[in-house]
C-alpha cells in the first residue's frame, strides 16, 4: 500500500501481531491516513488475503470493487488484497484511530469467493447474533493477548476462522457450505460466551443454556463430552477460576469468602470450599493467605 497523513512529521502509531496459525490479528493505533493500493502494487505482490476489520475508535472510507463503504466505532468491514482499494481513516475523540484486523488466506475460507467478493466494501452489523459474539471475542483476544502461549493461539486461530467463517456465511446464505466441525466450534465458542455471562446465576444449567441456544439437552451434552468434559463440570471449572481471580485480588482482600463464592453462583460456602480444595490442594482461605504473602 501507499499511505499517507497529516501527521507525517510526528506520526505515532502501535501494532501487534498475533499470529494464530493459518490467520493472523493485527490490533492497531495510529492517526488519520489515507492508504492506496493499486493495480501496479497488486501485481507486484498479492498474498491472496481477506481482512476482516472491527473498528473500535474512529471512523473509515473504504472503496473497493465499485462499492463505497463508511464505518464507525463497532462496525466490522470486509475487503481483500486482491483488488484495488482506497481507504481513509478519521480519529475518534481520543486523536487516534484504534481498531483490529483479522487476515484470512483465500485458500483457508471455505465458503465460495464469488459470493464472498460480494461482501467487499460492505459494512456489516456487529450488533447481534454471530457479529456480535465475532467483535466480543476478538476485543477479548487482544486484550488478552499477552499471557497466550504458543498452544493456546494455534487453538484461538482455529476458533478464530471459524467465527469469521460462520459470520461471513450468514451474509452470503452459505451456511450450507460451511463444514459441520466449523458450525460447530462456532456455536460451542457461543455458548461458552453465554456461561461466562451468567457464571453468577445459581439457576444456570444445561436446561437453560440449551433453550438459549435452540439446541436439545442432549446435543449440549454432546459437546462438550466430544470434547472430554461435561457441561457442569466446565461450569464448576470456570466459576472456580473467577472465585481464584478474586481471592488473589488485592482490591477485594476482605470480602468474605462466602460473599466471593456467591457472586459466582456457588449458593453453599461448603460446597465451594470442597469445590475449590479439591481443584487447588488448600481450602480458599489459605489460598487467599498465601497469594497475599507472596505480593
Amino acid at each position: 500500500m501507499t499511505i499517507t497523513s497529516e501527521h507525517a512529521d510526528d506520526f505515532r502509531a502501535g501494532l501487534r501481531l498475533l499470529e494464530l496459525g493459518v490467520t493472523q490479528a493485527s490490533v492497531l493505533s495510529y492517526p488519520s491516513l489515507r492508504s492506496l493500493r493499486t493495480p501496479a502494487l497488486i501485481r507486484r505482490s498479492d498474498p491472496e488475503l481477506y481482512h476482516l476489520s472491527l473498528t473500535l475508535t474512529g471512523g473509515q472510507t473504504l472503496s473497493q470493487g465499485g462499492r463505497d463503504a463508511s464505518v464507525g466505532a463497532g462496525d466490522l468491514l470486509l475487503y481483500d488484497s486482491s483488488h484495488p482499494a482506497d481507504a481513509q481513516v478519521f480519529p475518534g475523540h481520543g486523536g487516534a484511530v484504534e481498531g483490529i484486523i483479522v487476515n484470512v488466506p483465500r485458500a483457508a475460507l471455505p465458503l465460495p469467493e464469488a459470493k464472498v467478493d460480494r461482501l467487499l466494501a460492505t459494512p456489516l452489523p456487529a450488533d447481534a447474533g454471530v457479529g456480535a459474539l465475532l467483535s466480543q471475542f476478538l476485543t477479548r483476544l487482544a486484550a488478552e493477548s499477552a499471557g497466550l502461549g504458543p498452544q493456546d493461539a494455534v487453538r484461538l486461530g482455529a476458533v478464530t476462522l471459524d467465527l469469521v467463517t460462520a459470520f461471513l456465511a450468514q451474509h452470503v446464505d452459505a451456511a450450507g457450505t460451511v463444514p459441520p466441525e466449523n458450525r460447530q466450534q462456532a456455536l460451542l465458542v457461543g455458548i461458552h460466551s453465554f456461561i461466562e455471562r451468567n457464571l453468577g446465576d445459581p439457576q444456570l444449567s444445561p436446561a437453560t443454556i440449551a433453550a438459549a441456544h435452540h439446541i436439545s439437552v442432549r446435543y449440549l451434552h454432546l459437546l462438550f463430552q466430544q470434547r472430554g468434559t461435561t457441561v457442569s463440570a466446565w461450569i464448576r471449572h470456570r466459576r472456580l477460576e473467577r472465585c481464584r481471580r478474586d481471592l488473589t485480588d488485592p482490591l477485594l482482600c476482605q470480602q468474605p469468602l462466602h460473599s466471593v463464592a456467591a457472586r459466582w453462583g456457588f449458593r453453599h460456602p461448603a460446597e465451594f470450599s470442597r469445590a475449590f480444595r479439591a481443584a487447588h490442594g488448600m481450602p480458599p482461605r489459605d489460598y487467599r493467605e498465601q497469594a497475599q504473602r507472596s505480593t
